[in-house]
C-alpha cells in the first residue's frame, strides 16, 4: 500500500568519523544503507526525495534529488529541504545511516497522520526521535524562520507545533528492540551493524 506522503532520505552532514564518505553508501551486510531504505520507501511511498549536497553519488537510485536551501549544516535544514520539495501535504524522514529501519514500524508512524496534526513523532525512554518521523508541509515556515536565527535544534523549532507522539510498547510491538532507531555514528558503530545483521538478517 502506497500512503499519500513523501518519502525523504536526509544524506547530510560531514561524516568527519568516516573520513568524509557519504553514510548512506556504507555497507552493512555487504549492501548499502541507501538499499536498505529505499527498499522499504519504494514500497510506502510514490515519491521519494533524496536531500544531499553531494548528487552525483546517488544517480542510479530512481528518486528525486535535493539539495539543501540553507548554507548551515543541520539536520533542520534537510528537513526543510525536503519540506519544500515535497509532493504531498506530509512527509517522512529518515536518517540515511539507519540500516535496520523496519517498515512496519514506518508504517505505524503513517498511520498516526491526521490533518489536525503538524508532527507524528516516535517517543520511547531514550527520547524523542526527530529522524524518524512524519511532519506537515506547515512546519515550512516555522524551519525557515529557525533557520534564518541558526537555531538548529529540531525539537526545539517545533516545541509550538501540534505534536502526536507514539510511545515505546507501540513502537516495540513493531520492532521489539527498536532496531530502527540504531544509526551509523562510528567505525565501530558499522563493526556492530555487521555483526547485528547476521542476527537480523538481510
Amino acid at each position: 500500500m502506497k500512503f499519500p506522503c513523501t518519502g525523504v532520505i536526509l544524506s547530510g552532514g560531514l561524516a568527519t568519523r568516516f573520513d568524509g564518505r557519504e553514510k548512506a553508501l556504507l555497507r552493512v551486510g555487504g549492501k548499502p544503507i541507501l538499499d536498505r531504505i529505499y527498499g522499504i520507501f519504494s514500497d510506502l511511498f510514490d515519491d521519494i526525495i533524496l536531500v544531499t549536497n553531494n548528487p552525483l553519488q546517488f544517480l542510479k537510485w530512481d528518486l528525486n534529488i535535493v539539495t539543501d536551501l540553507f548554507d548551515i549544516r543541520s539536520s533542520l535544514t534537510g528537513i526543510h529541504a525536503g519540506l519544500f520539495y515535497a509532493t504531498y501535504p506530509y512527509a517522512f524522514f529518515s536518517a540515511c545511516d539507519t540500516p535496520f529501519l523496519k517498515r512496519d514500524l514506518v508504517e505505524t508512524i503513517l498511520n498516526g497522520i491526521d490533518t489536525k496534526i503538524d508532527i507524528v513523532l516516535p517517543e520511547t525512554s531514550a527520547g524523542r526521535e526527530p529522524l524518524c518521523a512524519v511532519y506537515s508541509k506547515r512546519c515550512l515556515k516555522t524551519a525557515e524562520q529557525h533557520l534564518k536565527q541558526k537555531k538548529l535544534k529540531i525539537l526545539m523549532a517545533f516545541r509550538r507545533s501540534r505534536i502526536k507522539t507514539i510511545p515505546e510498547k507501540v513502537l516495540r510491538a513493531k520492532d521489539p528492540d527498536l532496531l530502527s532507531f540504531f544509526n551509523i555514528n562510528t567505525p565501530d558503530d558499522l563493526m556492530r551493524a555487521d555483526e547485528m545483521i547476521k542476527n537480523v538478517g538481510n
